[in-house]
């Protein structure tokens, strides 16, 4: 049961092929998440915000600053590799970030941000050609990527973290 708390729609499979339906159902993943996320925690209580989704993981609240955190990240390595070649993108520790101080300010602000992060953020996929979503980057950890492969890891994050909030209030009912 863990398994399904840590990975509640399943693991990331990274497309054998990139079609142009799947590039579409990819961006309105990303197009969608702000609402997504504010419904999901919508008339949340502190205590509820302060609630780890599964045993041993994040709290509501890191969830949503933590989505916040990624996607930022994913707008700049998508621009980086718009506009160098092949450029090694640099990973950053989600964990540590996560314990930050800011993790503990109103999660509003959050909702804020990846809302306009992600209209500038779709606006930039909408204006994409598709030789642009061909284009290479290098993760230090995980290997070489085009941009399509990291639209579908983002789309898939999208869904993977609102799916911990909206699950844990079905567990809890509320």
């Amino acid at each position: 049961m863990s398994e399904d708390l840590k990975y509640p729609i399943g693991n990331f499979v990274k497309p054998s092929e990139f079609t142009a339906e799947l590039r579409e159902a990819n961006i309105n993943a990303i197009r969608e998440l702000p609402g997504e996320v504010a419904c999901a925690i919508h008339g949340l209580d502190d205590a509820q915000l302060n609630t780890e989704y599964r045993p041993g993981g994040w709290t509501v609240r890191q969830v949503v600053h933590h989505v916040a955190d990624s996607h930022l990240n994913a707008f700049v390595r998508f621009k980086l590799a718009l506009t160098e070649d092949g450029p090694t993108i640099k990973p950053y520790d989600e964990a540590a970030w996560a314990e930050l101080p800011d993790n503990e300010v109103d999660t509003a602000v959050s909702l804020q941000l990846i809302e306009g992060l992600h209209r500038r953020f779709s606006g930039l996929l909408e204006g994409m050609s598709n030789s642009d979503f061909e284009r290479p980057l290098i993760h230090p950890e995980s290997g070489s990527w085009t941009l399509n492969g990291m639209l579908a890891l983002y789309a898939w994050h999208s869904k993977h973290h609102t799916a911990h909030i909206t699950s844990l209030r079905g567990r809890m009912g509320w």
